[in-house]
C-alpha cells in the first residue's frame, strides 16, 4: 500500500550516503532500460504475438518493465544494507508508466494512430504521473475531500463531484477495455478464412453490441447505480424507437438479414435504385455500391430488402452485353452477321466458351435492317463501354472493307412555287438531310 509522503524523509535521506546510493541506483536501473529497449527493439512479428499484444506494445513495455525488473532485484539486495526509501517511490512510478503506456497502446488499437491520440498520450501520461506526486505530497487526500463536499441536489441522493468524478472515470475504462476486446476477437474473426465474409461481419458486430451492453451494465453497477431504475429509460427507448428511430431501427434490422441470408455480398455487381456498381461495403445501416465512374452510393439497408435489386454476381460474374447495329437494305446480311460475331472473338476479354459471340438479325427498320452481337464477358467491373466502343470501331472497318453501309434518314423535299401552282408539276431533286 502507498503512503503518502512525509518531506522530512526526503531531507533525512539525502543527508545520508545510503539515499544517494539509491538514486544512483535508480539512475543506472532506467539507463539500463533504455538501453535494454533499444538493443530489444522488435521490428517484425515474434512469438509475443500468440499473447495478441503485438509488436507496438511489445516495444513500448520494454523500457519500464526492464526498469521495473531491475529496480526490484536492485529493492532486494539494498534491503541487506539499509531500508529503501528512494527505490519505494521509483517502483510505483515505472509501474503506473507501463501502465499508461499499455492504455494507450489499447487506445490506438481502438482509434488508430492519429495526431490527436499522440497528445492524449503525453496528457494521459502527465495525469497519472501528476496524481500519484499529489498523493506522495499528501495532497490529493485533501483534494478529495474537497470534491467529496461540494454536492450536486440531485432528488434525494447525495451526489458529490467525488463520485461522479469517479464514475466517469470507471465508465470510461470500463468501456474503453470492452472496445479493445472486442477489436481483438473482431481481428481474429475477420482472419477466419473458413466463415464466410457476410458471417464474420455480422458475428464481430453482435459480439460488439453486447459486450458494450455488458460493460454498461457492469460500470452502472459498479458507481452504484440501481439497475432498476434502467425499466423506465428502457420503456422510453422504445417507444422512441417506434416513433422517432423506426426508419433507423428498420435499416439495422434490413442490414442483419442481409448479413446473415447473404443475398448481397462485398464485390457483387448490383444495380440499385438507377445505380450499377460493385458493393464496396457492407454495414449494418448501409451499403456503399462504388459505381464504375468512381462514385460511390450510399444506399439504405431498407431500400435494398423492400425494393428489387439487380445482382449481377449473385451465381456467376458472366454477364451478357449487346451492340445493336442497323445496315442498309442492299447490304449482304450473311457477310455482315458473320463479320460481327469475328469482331466479337477478336476482343481478349469476350469468352470463347460456353457462349461465343452470336450475331442475329433483330427487325426491318424505317432506314435499314437492325442486327444485334450479343457477347459474353466475366469481368463486368472492367466496364462496357470500353467494350462496345472497341468492337464498334472493328465493326466499322470491317463493314468499309466488305462494302456495308450503315444508313442515315433521309427526306424528300418539294418546293412548289408559282409554276406548281399552274400545274408544271416542278420538283427539287431528292437531298438528304440528317
Amino acid at each position: 500500500m502507498i503512503t503518502a509522503l512525509d518531506l522530512s524523509r526526503v531531507d533525512t535521506a539525502l543527508a545520508t550516503p545510503a539515499g544517494w546510493i539509491e538514486l544512483g541506483l535508480i539512475g543506472l536501473c532506467a539507463v539500463c532500460g533504455y538501453l535494454a529497449a533499444r538493443r530489444l527493439r522488435v521490428t517484425t512479428a515474434t512469438e509475443m504475438e500468440v499473447l495478441r499484444v503485438g509488436v507496438g506494445g511489445v516495444n513500448r513495455l520494454i523500457f519500464p518493465l526492464v526498469t521495473l525488473l531491475l529496480l526490484l532485484a536492485g529493492t532486494a539486495g539494498f534491503r541487506h544494507y539499509a531500508p529503501p526509501f528512494f527505490l519505494a517511490l521509483a517502483l510505483p512510478l515505472f509501474v503506473a508508466l507501463a501502465l499508461i503506456r499499455l492504455v494507450v497502446y489499447a487506445l490506438r488499437g481502438i482509434f488508430g494512430s492519429s495526431a490527436w491520440l499522440k497528445t492524449s498520450e503525453r496528457a494521459i501520461s502527465f495525469s497519472v504521473w501528476g496524481l500519484l506526486i499529489l498523493y506522495f505530497l499528501g495532497v490529493l487526500p485533501e483534494i478529495g475531500a474537497e470534491l467529496d463536499a461540494i454536492e450536486i441536489p440531485i432528488g434525494k441522493a447525495r451526489v458529490t463531484l467525488l463520485a461522479i468524478g469517479k464514475a466517469a472515470l470507471v465508465v470510461l475504462l470500463t468501456l474503453a477495455i470492452t472496445l479493445w476486446l472486442s477489436g481483438l476477437i473482431e481481428q481474429r474473426l475477420m482472419r477466419a478464412g473458413a466463415l464466410d465474409s457476410s458471417l464474420r461481419a455480422v458475428m464481430a458486430k453482435s459480439i460488439r453490441a453486447l459486450l458494450l451492453v455488458v460493460a454498461v451494465l457492469i460500470a452502472l453497477q459498479a458507481v452504484g447505480i440501481d439497475l432498476t431504475l434502467l425499466s423506465v429509460f428502457g420503456g422510453a427507448l422504445g417507444v422512441g424507437i417506434g416513433l422517432g428511430l423506426q426508419k433507423l431501427a428498420s435499416n439495422y434490422i434490413a442490414g442483419f438479414t442481409i448479413l446473415i441470408d447473404r443475398s448481397i455480398r462485398l464485390g457483387d455487381l448490383i444495380t440499385v435504385d438507377g445505380r450499377f456498381g460493385t458493393v464496396a461495403k457492407v454495414t449494418s445501416r448501409y451499403v456503399v455500391v462504388r459505381g464504375l465512374d468512381g462514385v460511390e452510393a450510399v444506399v439504405p439497408n431498407e431500400t435494398l430488402v423492400t425494393t428489387t435489386v439487380l445482382n449481377h454476381s449473385y451465381t456467376t460474374r458472366e454477364i451478357r452485353v449487346a451492340i445493336p447495329v442497323q445496315v442498309s437494305y442492299d447490304s449482304d446480311v450473311d457477310v455482315a452477321l458473320r463479320l460481327m460475331e469475328d469482331a466479337g472473338l477478336a476482343e481478349p476479354r469476350v469468352l470463347r466458351a460456353p457462349n461465343p459471340p452470336m450475331a442475329y438479325l433483330v427487325a426491318f427498320a424505317d432506314s435499314g435492317i437492325n442486327l444485334e452481337l450479343g457477347v459474353w464477358v466475366k469481368d463486368p467491373e472492367q466496364g462496357q463501354l470500353n467494350l462496345r466502343s472497341s468492337i464498334n470501331r472493328r465493326l466499322w472497318k470491317s463493314f468499309q472493307e466488305a462494302g456495308i453501309k450503315i444508313p442515315f434518314p433521309q427526306r424528300e423535299m418539294r418546293i412548289l412555287g408559282p409554276q406548281g401552282a399552274m400545274g408544271s408539276g416542278a420538283t427539287s431533286p431528292t437531298q438528304p438531310t440528317g
